[in-house]
């Protein structure tokens, strides 16, 4: 089954943010750019992440205009980060066990007051607007630690601080 295949790659990108977010920071105000999120609000970003995919797979589309704002973890702690992104992806992996083959063909739209922002079936959806959006920002979330000394884990082979033994 599809989903069979796609656990695997979520509990290993899942694992790979978690690290991440362990390690971050309490500087809630740097950003590397002016034009950049400041870390206060782009590793909560992540760390809410989860819920994004959990709506996607369990829902037919969400209006960003209508939909009520969840909140979003506080920044407080690099644990209570972790804490809040756990929280979320054990509610992914549960609907993502649930999901049929024939359910990721099912149409899934994302829009904002009505105006559409994707338009696909769940599968892409999943993808493109929770995985690799989850991808992206934690990207971005390395910078940040980086830029601030902090030891990054390895992601897709060791980093330059942490070489797994190699």
């Amino acid at each position: 089954m599809i989903n069979d295949l796609l656990l695997v790659e979520f509990d290993e990108e899942a694992k790979k943010t978690r690290a991440l977010l362990e390690r971050v920071p309490m500087k809630a105000d740097f950003a590397p750019h002016p034009k950049s999120a400041p870390l206060g609000k782009l590793a909560p970003h992540v760390a809410e992440l989860p819920g994004f995919g959990h709506t996607i797979l369990t829902t037919p589309e969400l209006d960003f205009g209508t939909a009520p704002q969840r909140p979003r973890p506080a920044f407080e702690s690099a644990e209570g980060l972790a804490k809040a992104f756990d929280e979320g992806a054990e509610k992914v992996r549960a609907a993502l066990k649930q999901t049929s083959d024939a359910a990721w063909n099912e149409p899934w739209k994302l829009s904002f007051s009505g105006k559409t922002i994707f338009a696909g079936s769940k599968f892409l959806a999943y993808r493109q607007m929770f995985m690799n959006h989850l991808v992206h920002h934690r990207a971005q979330l390395g910078v940040y630690l980086r830029l601030n000394d902090v030891p990054l884990p390895a992601t897709y082979g060791p980093s330059a601080d942490d070489r797994m033994g190699f």
